[in-house]
């Protein structure tokens, strides 16, 4: 577990409890350098001075909040945290609601909350009646000078604090051409939508996070390694596009039995070894209609 990234106390009526947070996320992200095509030097990020031109070393920079055009006001660490004591160390519970009721949409970045000593009695007692009451506390916290809105959530033992975004932070859906009105309006019928629901119900599973991979990092990874293999290092290749695939005319029904027929196939198929059944790619609907040039290109 990483060092915890700030402490304080959760605060719901007059009760605190004192927590230690850390980062709930752990980023595996596939980093590609850039590099100058020339001779294969890093092309790196600097912190650029805009009156000099010269790079400044990140100890010698500093806050500032700009008040007119070119003057600011310096504000350190201490100043932050000076300017609201209580808001820079409190998780602030303002509401419980209903676990149900707050859309995916506005859940950000998890954290995890630890109680400190002498907190785990206040720790437990507010787990246990979020557990039971079905609610979820909406909080105020501030990270890195900012504030945030989160929800503290159950999680068995754990209290998780999910940073929320806020309303003004999620862009409206309204304007996207959706297709809206009842099934029958939409030309779904009966029959579609029963073998849809079988298709689904032959997907069901248990949720078990670890059968799922970034196949893309991986397939990218081998590349790296064929490459390293090959002693390609310093070569620029460019590969040949996939030709974009022609669709076929096939009608929805057909293409849901086909992908139930397939379901079918792999479960009986998993049964057979005795295994656990690994999380596969579907396979790439067809469009009902040719596609045009340019589309059905794979993402880069």
């Amino acid at each position: 577990m990483p060092r915890a990234i700030w402490k304080g106390s959760i605060s719901f009526g007059l009760v605190h409890v004192p927590v230690s947070l850390y980062p709930g996320e752990k980023r595996d992200e596939l980093r590609l350098s850039m590099l100058d095509a020339q001779d294969f030097a890093p092309v790196g990020y600097k912190r650029i001075n805009k009156n000099t031109g010269e790079e400044v070393p990140s100890e010698r920079i500093v806050r500032g909040y700009e008040y007119e055009k070119g003057e600011y006001v310096v504000l350190t660490g201490e100043d932050l945290k000076r300017a609201n004591v209580e808001a820079t160390q409190t998780v602030e519970i303002v509401d419980f609601v209903d676990a149900g009721k707050i859309a995916l949409t506005y859940y950000d970045r998890p954290y995890y909350l630890e109680p400190q000593k002498r907190g785990e009695k206040a720790y437990a007692l507010l787990r246990e009646t979020l557990k039971r009451t079905g609610k979820v506390g909406i909080a105020k916290v501030v990270l890195h000078t900012r504030e945030h809105l989160a929800a503290l959530v159950p999680q068995g033992d754990l209290l998780l604090l999910d940073l929320l975004r806020y309303q003004d932070e999620i862009r409206p859906a309204e304007a996207l051409k959706l297709p809206r009105g009842d099934v029958q309006e939409l030309g779904i019928s009966d029959k579609e939508l029963a073998m849809a629901q079988t298709l689904v119900e032959s997907m069901v599973d248990e949720w078990h996070p670890e059968k799922y991979r970034d196949e893309y990092r991986d397939d990218v990874l081998k590349l790296v390694d064929e490459k390293l293999a090959a002693g390609q290092t310093h070569v620029i290749e460019t590969a040949p596009a996939e030709a974009p695939r022609r669709a076929e005319v096939i009608d929805l029904m057909t293409q849901l039995k086909r992908s139930v027929e397939q379901r079918q196939a792999q479960r009986k198929v998993a049964a057979d070894d005795g295994g656990p059944r690994p999380a596969r790619r579907p396979p790439r609907p067809r469009r009902a209609t040719a596609a045009k040039d340019g589309e059905d290109r794979p993402r880069p």
